[in-house]
């Protein structure tokens, strides 16, 4: 029987990186000035990675037989500070595939952090204390900015994908991204300013909320968060509305429970359903129509 939730242990233990023999290097630059080495960490039963400085693709490719054609790449989150490399990558990605969908998890390079674990914990301990300090939601012009390293790496794994989809057997004009906090963030930020890009579908899985100018080719976004996530579900819901108002798809699921990073935790709560109502999603809207 799987673990609950609240069954899991969460304290940080330091782990040996784990062998990665499918993850491709994306090309993008090593960050400047980055002293500290990639380093891994056990919590909650799963896996994470920090100080991330040379970004990676891992593909996760279905069954021949029940390919889609579709593809997503997975972008963890962790507050650009670390990577929910299992729950919010590798498990969504496993998942994708059993559904016929060729998955991808985008190890993006990361912001520096504390190469003691004390000193770490510490560190992510300060972010997450103060769930009433909302997070910063930068507008499309400081994204460009703040997140210029990860839109980049973010880019070159769609460059990727399309360069190669004829050998992954994928549609490059189905190709969507789907993202966890950060992530999420991320995922957001690569549909409103990289003109290149452009995903055939989005997700965005409890990220940020915020009312954005949507842009005239903004593609179908899927939005899933919890009413009790200390972060993000305690504003508006105004990226929904500038969606609705745009006359842009958009399918929003707010769960009465699930907590900050539910991903795919065995948790006992209906937040759980978000992925099979994503599967259903992508499917109504055409995008698994070669299986």
């Amino acid at each position: 029987m799987p673990k609950t939730f609240a069954q899991i242990n969460d304290s940080m233990t330091a782990i040996p990186i784990p062998e990665q023999p499918n993850a491709m290097e994306l090309g993008t630059p090593p960050l400047p000035d980055a002293k500290n080495h990639e380093a891994w960490h056990s919590q909650y039963g799963s896996r994470f990675a920090r100080n991330v400085t040379v970004a990676t693709l891992t593909p996760f490719l279905p069954d021949p037989t029940k390919a889609s054609g579709a593809a997503v790449i997975v972008a963890p989150g962790g507050g650009f500070m670390t990577l929910s490399m299992e729950n919010e990558g590798w498990d969504v990605a496993r998942a994708l595939a059993k559904r016929g969908i060729t998955a991808f998890v985008l190890k993006y390079r990361l912001n520096q952090t504390p190469a003691d674990m004390t000193e770490f914990k510490r560190s992510m301990d300060a972010m997450f204390s103060g769930t009433g300090r909302k997070p910063p939601r930068p507008d499309p012009k400081q994204m460009k900015i703040r997140l210029a390293a990860q839109l980049e790496d973010s880019h070159a794994a769609f460059a990727l994908l399309r360069s190669r989809a004829g050998e992954w057997n994928i549609d490059p004009n189905r190709i969507g991204m789907i993202g966890f906090s950060a992530g999420a963030m991320l995922t957001m930020a690569t549909a409103l300013t990289d003109e290149q890009a452009k995903p055939a579908f989005i997700g965005n899985i409890y990220g940020p909320l915020n009312a954005v100018d949507v842009p005239e080719n903004a593609p179908p976004l899927f939005v899933a968060i919890a009413a009790d996530d200390p972060f993000f579900s305690k504003g508006d819901f105004g990226l929904i509305q500038s969606w609705f108002t745009a006359k842009k798809p958009v399918e929003f699921h707010f769960y009465e429970q699930g907590g900050h990073g539910f991903g795919m935790y065995p948790k006992k709560t209906t937040s759980t359903g978000w992925f099979d109502a994503f599967v259903s999603w992508l499917t109504m809207h055409g995008m698994l129509n070669d299986k």
